[in-house]
């Protein structure tokens, strides 16, 4: 697959150490490169956890080529704000303002102003979200409730409660709120695990005249079934039925998750079967619930068994099936099914995720096993993936302490060849593992390669 292979390259450049614009014109000349492709080898350097500079690179470089398209604007910019190069991610807010304002959209703020409030106090985050108004309104776009919506977003993603609760009060002075953002505050309070404040401000909206829609009762009968009121979510659905309200497959899939909580894994198959009379066809989520909810039952055999029909029903497995059943064959001591899943795994050629990868990763160093460890980032590097820098820590101890400081050093240049900037605690792990071998040389260009990126790219994370 051309987008697979041509994402490797740019993934293994060594940029910003040597410039990629030369690879870029080798490889990515008309009629190649269209907006398809553009759009496939961002989100894959995005999620092979590529030095965001080079997906800004790359975006830069489509542009004498092709109209950037909201896909790939999206992606530059959650690539940039993920590693923190937030003055890079201005440039090119402004840019759109200036030659494609049709670029500033809602999404575009929530992608910035999510990675901006993490590292902002509420002050801060107001003032560029002032910013940000004013770059939209030069660019004579609207600046209205969608775009609110996008700050309220980012604070609950952070569960800055209070903080979204005051964007609210000043919401409702400048314009009209929508369904989108009660279910947004609503969705906030449920993943800031305050389900009584959840269930206030839910009366509240109501009270004020706030129609609840489908996604409303879902974010409830989760708020519920996370804490285990399993009763209390099936109430919802009683409520939802009588306010005419169709569950939808989200609906179901949130309830066979809320059984599998309380330990009832009839209740689970139970709810899966009436999705199925009421004609909804489950996807992979839905599966991925029922498989957690045997799981919590410790029903591996049947956990096992649907696994199977998944894959049987051309539904395969993704990376939360993977990281549910790992989890539960950590927890279970199953170990020597820990590494058949695994060996499984690499035989259909899945690429997981970093969650996956990091867990899989500390099992295996803690098992006393880093030379699966080293496997598993082997198998990452050839599929042109940047393991993350918690990974590398991981591995650097593990391998050190089995005697095999020649791989840490290995996976360690690896990661800095790669553009990406290792933690300062793996670095000194493996400095004084060095320092014990007298490889004073190996030292002083890792110091080198470390001063280098520090400069430009931050750690890892």
């Amino acid at each position: 697959m051309a987008a697979e292979r041509i994402a490797k390259l740019i993934s293994e450049h060594p940029f910003p150490a040597r410039p990629l614009l030369p690879l870029l014109r080798r490889i990515l000349q008309p009629p190649l490169l269209s907006s398809s492709l553009l759009d496939a080898l961002l989100l894959r350097l995005l999620g092979a956890h590529a030095n965001g500079l080079k997906a800004l690179e790359l975006f830069r470089f489509s542009l004498r080529h092709l109209p950037p398209s909201p896909t790939s604007f999206h992606t530059t910019l959650h690539a940039l704000a993920r590693m923190r190069a937030f003055s890079e991610s201005w440039e090119l807010l402004h840019h759109a303002r200036d030659r494609c304002p049709s670029l500033l959209t809602p999404k575009a703020l929530v992608v910035l102003l999510s990675k901006l409030a993490k590292s902002q106090s509420f002050d801060e985050t107001m003032r560029s979200f002032e910013d940000l108004e004013k770059i939209w309104m030069n660019a004579g776009k609207e600046f209205g409730v969608h775009e609110f919506n996008a700050l309220l977003r980012a604070l609950c993603s952070l569960k800055r409660m209070a903080e979204a609760r005051a964007v609210f009060r000043k919401l409702c002075t400048r314009c009209s709120p929508n369904v989108r953002t009660m279910n947004i505050l609503l969705l906030g309070f449920k993943d800031s695990g305050n389900v009584m404040a959840m269930d206030l401000f839910y009366h509240e909206m109501v009270m004020r005249g706030f129609e609840p829609n489908v996604a409303s009762y879902n974010i409830r009968m989760d708020a519920y079934c996370k804490k285990g009121r399993f009763s209390d979510a099936l109430e919802v659905l009683e409520e939802m039925k009588r306010k005419h309200c169709v569950p939808t497959l989200e609906t179901f899939t949130t309830l066979i998750h809320g059984a599998g909580v309380v330990r009832n894994a009839v209740r689970a198959r139970e709810m899966f079967d009436e999705m199925l009379e009421r004609g909804l066809s489950p996807d992979i989520a839905t599966y991925n619930a029922l498989l957690s909810s045997f799981l919590r039952c410790r029903d591996l055999n049947s956990a096992m068994e649907l696994m199977c029909k998944m894959e049987e029903k051309g539904i395969g497995l993704d990376d939360v099936s993977y990281y549910t059943m790992f989890c539960a064959l950590k927890r279970f001591g199953e170990v020597e099914k820990v590494y058949k899943l695994h060996g499984k795994m690499v035989e259909r050629n899945f690429v997981p995720k970093m969650r996956t990868v990091v867990m899989l990763m500390k099992f295996f160093c803690e098992d006393r096993r880093p030379d699966l460890g080293l496997e598993l980032w082997e198998y990452m590097v050839d599929k042109g993936f940047c393991p993350h820098g918690h990974a590398l820590d991981l591995l650097v101890i593990g391998l050190c302490c089995k005697g095999k400081v020649v791989e840490a050093y290995k996976c360690f240049k690896q990661l800095t060849e790669r553009g990406r900037c290792p933690s300062e605690r793996s670095f000194r792990v493996l400095e004084g593992f060095l320092v014990r071998r007298k490889e004073m040389e190996k030292i002083e260009e890792l110091c080198e390669m470390m001063k280098g990126l520090q400069s430009l790219v931050p750690q890892s994370c």
